[in-house]
């Protein structure tokens, strides 16, 4: 369990994350209605409205845990539901639905830095800012967290992006490798994807436990170096 836990990061943290999770399943949606399937309008999941989208347990429950366990957080909403064989062109559509979830997540990572670097260079010609009295009860000025929020919302961003582009069920990655494999390569992917869950909890919580974390190293590689580009460090 972590100790000295900052309930305003925790609290930043996994609203921001909803917010990124809800628009990365809206994505999904929008892309697949231009596409020909319109399941995801009829079910009413094309708004932003997080009572629509919000899973108990994947939105709320496990961020929290994983904070206060390991330091990490991931967070996921319900899936917006498409019917596949209402696409325009199956095998062109399904990918780009698939990618629409990421694709919205590294617009939201840009939107973020673009916020923090307006902040920074509002702190530069106003150092006056710095000074600042810190918010009742938050322990931040309003600068503080503004960059604090901006910096969180751009690595939220960052890792629900790559960690969806994994290629297990029933991450996004999955979808989206289907469409260049064919014949034998295809069906021993099928047969690996019947595995994929346990796969995930093991990479997830149980190698980290013996100094083993190929998914930490994955995520600094990708999200974390991403990251670093876009807030200018």
């Amino acid at each position: 369990m972590r100790s000295n836990i900052d309930i305003v990061q925790l609290v930043l943290t996994i609203g921001l994350l909803l917010m990124a999770a809800v628009i990365h399943e809206v994505a999904h949606g929008w892309v697949a209605l231009l596409c020909g399937d319109d399941t995801a309008k009829r079910a009413g999941r094309l708004t932003l409205n997080p009572a629509k989208h919000v899973d108990p347990v994947g939105s709320i429950v496990l961020p929290l845990v994983m904070y206060l366990t390991v330091g990490a957080v991931f967070a996921y909403a319900k899936p917006v539901p498409y019917n596949p064989c209402r696409l325009k062109d199956r095998k062109r559509d399904e990918p780009l639905v698939a990618l629409a979830g990421p694709a919205s997540n590294v617009v939201q990572a840009l939107a973020g830095a673009a916020i923090f670097r307006l902040a920074n260079a509002a702190l530069d010609a106003n150092p006056a800012l710095y000074l600042q009295a810190q918010l009742p009860l938050i322990g931040y000025t309003p600068m503080e967290l503004l960059l604090t929020a901006a910096a969180t919302y751009i690595w939220v961003n960052l890792m629900l992006c790559f960690f969806n582009l994994i290629p297990l069920p029933p991450l996004d990655g999955s979808k989206v490798i289907c469409h260049f494999l064919e014949g034998e390569a295809l069906e021993r992917y099928y047969e690996v994807q019947r595995y994929a869950m346990p796969i995930l909890i093991i990479v997830l919580y149980l190698l980290p436990r013996i100094g083993l974390d190929p998914l930490g190293a994955y995520l600094d590689v990708t999200a974390g170096n991403l990251y670093q580009l876009l807030i200018g460090a």
